[in-house]
């Protein structure tokens, strides 16, 4: 019986043109089919999570027992607050303490911590970022960048869905190259500064939004994280963060007998719990305390802590001190979880993985 090899695939197409078509159509229309299909998350679905609300309360309890030993130091240093030296000469009675001992971020974070992007100055701290890796709504905003971008690329890499506006005053949308081609869809850049007020007019230079102008923009309700570096401004900027979103509680008579109302501060007045609730969950932000007082610190501080911040970690500027020894420590960069509303960080439930489905274009269904 004679062997018959079968016809190649290369064969049959030179002796059957309309086959080769076919062939080379389905191919096509399966590459398009595959790199067309962009992964569009569902509404995320939430189950009971006792454990963190029991985590958060334990927290709590223990920052607002820390504040009567603030007050403590600063009566042995001061005693009052105008009389309290941010930074100790070196002579004698040699003080032990500097001001950031006044602030220790002691609100555990209730889960993992991480330091994103670069060792040495670059990389920051983040609270629980398994929180908003699968988050569809998740929103960044970014303050005032350094050269790498690496907080910024690696916190994108690390996320499925985060959109990350970065804004700086003195760089534009050209820098959108120092982020990673794969991820750089999500990330939008705006030259402008963040400030207490508004002025952006044509002959402003350079321009400055307030955060609560600046998300009614981008058409934003919540943001999740929120990083700010705005060299020496955050004191006032950040007044007027607190003053667009939050109100001075105005307290019944009532509420007299219950100390966590009202209690007075140790800046030496009474310090009421702000009603309302600041737009972001989470607060990465470097503190520069050139020419600044205590008394004015600790107001500003105080300021925060009404408005529901929590201080969980906090990083001294060695590399600002090894290049500015006659200065002292005048950098630090704190985070802060906010412990108001429903954000992802600390909300009584924990997301289930989200289910994914695949949008192949527009149709009959749709």
């Amino acid at each position: 019986m004679p062997f018959r090899m079968a016809k190649s695939p290369l064969l049959l197409g030179q002796r059957h043109p309309r086959y080769t078509i076919a062939f080379v159509a389905l191919v096509l229309c399966t590459y398009w089919f595959l790199s067309s299909s962009s992964p569009t998350p569902l509404a995320v679905n939430y189950k009971h999570n006792s454990e963190l609300k029991a985590r958060l309360d334990r927290e709590e309890r223990k920052y607002r027992s820390m504040l009567p030993q603030r007050q403590e130091l600063i009566t042995k240093y001061g005693p009052t607050p105008a009389q309290v030296v941010m930074f100790p000469p070196d002579q004698d009675p040699w003080p032990p303490y500097t001001v950031w001992d006044f602030f220790p971020p002691i609100f555990n974070c209730p889960h993992e911590l991480d330091r994103l992007g670069s060792l040495g100055d670059g990389g920051k701290w983040i609270c629980g970022i398994s929180r908003i890796e699968d988050k569809p709504d998740c929103v960044i905003y970014s303050f005032g960048v350094d050269s790498t971008y690496s907080f910024e690329a690696t916190l994108l890499q690390s996320t499925k869905f985060c959109q990350v506006w970065i804004y700086d005053s003195t760089k534009g949308d050209g820098v959108k190259s120092q982020i990673p081609r794969a991820v750089r869809n999500r990330a939008h850049f705006g030259k402008l500064a963040l400030g207490a007020t508004d002025r952006h007019a044509s002959g402003d230079d350079p321009k400055t939004w307030t955060l609560k102008s600046l998300m009614t923009e981008n058409g934003h309700s919540h943001i999740d994280f929120i990083r700010m570096d705005v060299e020496g401004w955050e004191w006032e900027t950040f007044r007027g963060i607190i003053r667009d979103f939050t109100m001075e509680r105005v307290s019944p008579p009532q509420a007299a007998a219950n100390p966590d109302a009202e209690a007075p501060g140790a800046s030496g007045r009474a310090v009421r719990e702000r009603e309302g609730v600041l737009p972001f969950g989470q607060l990465q932000i470097e503190l520069h305390v050139w020419n600044q007082r205590f008394q004015d610190f600790l107001e500003w501080w105080e300021l925060l802590e009404a408005s529901g911040l929590r201080p969980f970690h906090s990083e001294i500027n060695l590399v600002y001190a090894n290049y500015n020894r006659h200065s002292g420590v005048e950098l630090a960069e704190y985070s802060f979880l906010n412990i108001r509303g429903e954000n992802a960080f600390i909300k009584d439930y924990e997301p289930e993985t989200p289910e994914i489905k695949h949008d192949h274009g527009p149709g009959p269904d749709r």
